[in-house]
């Protein structure tokens, strides 16, 4: 029981409670940004993505508690699509990008095309997932959610983050010129 309480712990750390902050309040951005205009939408997400890697980094590492847990999600198919369709409306015509870091970019000689709303939905739905489990309030799911949470980073959502972040800096730095 010891081991269980001390690998709980790592919830109430710093590092972990500063995440989860700011992964909830990039949730609430993105939820909240129906009808912004797309000048302010990137100047915030500019501002609101580097934080959330960092904080992603900063986690202690973790592992689940038990790899059989299986964890709620809150994101449905019907919620991502219509958060990918807000974040669409809200980037118009700026909204797609060339992506160099895919791996279908090895087998092709043509460029592939990635879009950022659609990379930010694939950020909030591993995130609201994760808000959601950790909001309830058990501990061992809580740590099981930052764990997974953690390797999706690692695998997954960390990668998709810093390529849109790389797009919504060049639809910054276009607006700046205009």
């Amino acid at each position: 029981m010891k081991n269980m309480d001390s690998r709980s712990k790592v919830i109430f750390e710093r590092n972990s409670v500063e995440f989860v902050t700011v992964a909830a309040q990039f949730c609430s951005f993105l939820e909240e940004s129906q009808g912004m205009e797309r000048e302010e939408f990137v100047d915030t997400a500019l501002k609101m993505l580097p934080l959330l890697y960092v904080k992603a980094l900063l986690l202690p590492e973790m592992e689940l508690m038990d790899e059989d847990d299986e964890l709620e999600n809150y994101v449905t198919e019907e919620s991502y699509s219509l958060m990918n369709a807000q974040l669409a409306d809200i980037m118009g015509d700026r909204d797609d990008y060339l992506d160099v870091f895919v791996e279908d970019m090895k087998y092709s000689d043509q460029p592939v095309t990635r879009y950022i709303s659609e990379g930010l939905a694939d950020i909030y739905q591993d995130i609201k997932d994760f808000i959601f489990v950790f909001k309830q309030g058990v501990n061992r799911n809580m740590h099981n959610a930052l764990a997974k949470c953690q390797e999706n980073f690692r695998l997954y959502w960390g990668q998709k983050l810093v390529n849109t972040l790389r797009a919504l800096h060049e639809v910054w730095s276009l607006n700046v010129e205009d």
